[in-house]
């Protein structure tokens, strides 16, 4: 587990009361002079079952026929189709990379020697999908394989190992860096959500949090 300490006994500001902050959490018998621990495999499930439980619930609300769809002003965005394709990859792979090592490239290859058109291609040369039924599988598929990983990974590897990426050198231990992965999930399916609500779908604030 990872021990977070909570310092600090100043009294509440107006700022925390306007927002409830502090205030609320007193009522409800937070107290800032003990110690609380965080499980990080169990948080970080409950955020990828989350996360793909409301994908899939608005991929639901498609049909094949709105694939090839895309906003009709500004620039380099995804069809709904490679929309669908991308978020089926969201997690799955990132999270054998950060784990295992394994990137899927090929043998004495490096993120490094690739040029930048391969490691952030404009829009018009992603992939795409061929139907909704196919994506809402993939993106099952791509659940079970993250959550595989996750599962191979003990708390004391997810709250101390450093896990920089091939894009991203920053410090930054390994749960942090999955739950980055579960944050790019959860910025896609925001963007399906407004795709949805461009073409007319009936999608509200609850459709997009999964209530």
């Amino acid at each position: 587990m990872l021990s977070v300490e909570v310092a600090g006994t100043e009294p509440a500001t107006p700022q925390d009361n306007k927002w409830g902050g502090i205030a609320v959490l007193r009522e409800n018998g937070y107290n800032e002079n003990e110690r609380y621990s965080m499980n990080w495999r169990e948080f970080l499930k409950a955020e990828i079952q989350s996360a793909y439980a409301t994908t899939d619930s608005l991929l639901a609300m498609m049909d094949d026929a709105s694939l090839e769809w895309k906003p009709s002003t500004g620039s380099n965005w995804m069809t709904m189709g490679q929309l669908l394709k991308h978020l089926t990859e969201a997690c799955g792979t990132a999270f054998r990379g950060f784990i295992t090592g394994d990137w899927g490239l090929p043998e004495g290859k490096d993120f490094a020697d690739l040029p930048p058109e391969e490691q952030l291609p404009p829009a018009e040369k992603l992939p795409t999908i061929t139907s909704v039924a196919e994506a809402r599988r993939l993106l099952r598929e791509d659940e079970q394989a993250t959550l595989e990983m996750l599962a191979r990974c003990g708390e004391e590897e997810l709250a101390n190992k450093r896990a920089p990426a091939p894009w991203d050198p920053t410090e930054m231990v390994l749960g942090h860096r999955l739950l980055q992965m579960v944050d790019h999930l959860k910025q896609h399916k925001g963007q399906l959500f407004y795709y949805l609500k461009l073409q007319g779908k009936p999608v509200n604030t609850g459709d997009l949090w999964g209530l």
